[in-house]
């Protein structure tokens, strides 16, 4: 695009922008003027005439102040991609003790409702967020939403001025229609300096809240190697060590039979042996479930052709280029394209899948798609879900786009470096 082409877009663009600022900046400010006029309207003789503004103030600051915020890290994250993350505090469960009480991370309430209630107001009195929140609403009106305000302001003046005969009057429209003009491209951009300096956590808080998010990985992970445990000694239980007792019961009958009854004797060691193989394949089963060799001597990419042979789909792998992670997070990524393979086998009625490995200075990514029907989700407490947590140890993300009808992308990334 020219040059000349290009300005008067940039003007337009950086107007609506300027009016979206300035709209959200000013809203709480608008609310405060109604109040001032409900005060003036009522008249100062009534005793009760400041009551109403004040509730009207108090009212609509609180009830504004969390929706303007969000829309304002929206736009910020869509105009310039910096990424204000909001940070609010999540209520925990609600959960009903033996005595009949419920326990609301707080304290004890009689009825579950009440226990929901007191736990609203205690989470949300006690957010650092929300107080951000209002302090950035007391905040903007004077800063981004001033800035933003000028070409507004240039586009009145230039409406009131060309619109009447006087010289004086006109010179006035005219340069409120140079100063909208130049001021339009740049109004907005202040929006993005004011939120990342009052909407963004302090480090102290970051810290806290990092600390948080590793106490549940934490968590997350200890309840996963405690069920991966308990299904390792639930296999050994009723696969490989009760056909290992058989074995070792027909072993000793066959001893008692070889001088009295060979045949019998020489049935017994054939099932023997029979029992030894499906023992021994159980084995190596539960070894490939926990640490499977190709992995370990081939590498993710070829571990992943490998397991690819045993889908019943037509799978594509692709991989620019060779890799080697280290063996915690190849195997979590491992595991993880065999679940969403399994998923899409079973669930997808899909017929083909593709794996595409990428890979760039800070991160490997991994694209698992498919031609199924779609409507895949990561809902708390589903597969998806615990995938994501899985990842989320080693600061790594899970992205779904299923639409309904398909088809379906899976996007795991894990920040790591890689040779």
């Amino acid at each position: 695009m020219r040059q000349s082409d290009a300005w008067p877009a940039c003007v337009g663009v950086g107007f609506v922008r300027a009016c979206a600022v300035a709209v959200i900046s000013l809203l709480v400010p608008a609310v405060w003027a109604a109040a001032v006029a409900l005060g003036i309207w009522w008249g100062a003789g009534n005793p009760w005439s400041w009551l109403a503004p004040l509730v009207l103030v108090c009212a609509g600051t609180l009830t504004l102040s969390r929706p303007a915020c969000r829309v304002v890290r929206l736009l910020v994250a869509r105009w310039t991609a910096t990424d204000i993350p909001a940070g609010y505090r999540q209520a925990g469960p609600v959960m009903q003790m033996s005595t009949g009480y419920w326990w609301n991370g707080f304290g004890y309430e009689r009825t579950r409702r009440d226990a929901l209630m007191d736990q609203k107001w205690r989470v949300w009195w006690s957010d650092p967020a929300i107080w951000r929140d209002l302090r950035f609403i007391l905040i903007a009106p004077f800063t981004a939403g001033a800035v933003a305000s000028l070409p507004l302001a240039g586009v009145a003046a230039a409406v009131l001025g060309l619109g009447r005969t006087e010289p004086a009057a006109r010179l006035v429209g005219v340069l409120g229609l140079v100063v909208a003009v130049a001021a339009a491209p740049y109004a907005w951009r202040p929006i993005e300096p004011v939120a990342v300096r009052f909407l963004r956590a302090s480090p102290v808080m970051a810290l806290a809240d990092r600390v948080d998010e590793l106490t549940a990985q934490r968590a997350d992970t200890t309840v996963a190697q405690a069920a991966e445990i308990r299904r390792i000694e639930r296999n050994l239980h009723d696969g490989a060590q009760a056909r290992l007792v058989l074995l070792g019961l027909s072993l000793a009958t066959a001893e008692k039979l070889m001088e009295t009854d060979p045949e019998q004797a020489r049935a017994l060691l054939r099932d023997a042996r029979a029992s030894a193989t499906a023992s021994l394949t159980e084995l190596r089963e539960l070894v490939r479930g926990i640490s499977p060799p190709v992995l370990n001597e081939r590498g993710l990419v070829d571990a992943v052709r490998a397991l690819a042979l045993d889908v019943p789909l037509d799978v594509t792998v692709s991989a620019d280029v060779r890799m080697r992670l280290d063996p915690p997070i190849e195997s979590a990524l491992y595991f993880g394209v065999a679940e969403l393979l399994t998923n899409t086998a079973k669930h997808a009625r899909a017929t083909r899948a593709r794996v595409s490995f990428l890979r760039d200075d800070t991160s490997v990514v991994i694209e698992v798609e498919d031609n199924g029907q779609g409507g895949a989700d990561g809902r708390p407490g589903g597969g998806l879900d615990g995938l994501r947590r899985r990842l989320a140890v080693f600061d790594g993300m899970l992205e779904i786009a299923s639409p309904p009808g398909g088809p379906t992308c899976v996007r795991m990334a894990v920040p790591c470096e890689s040779s």
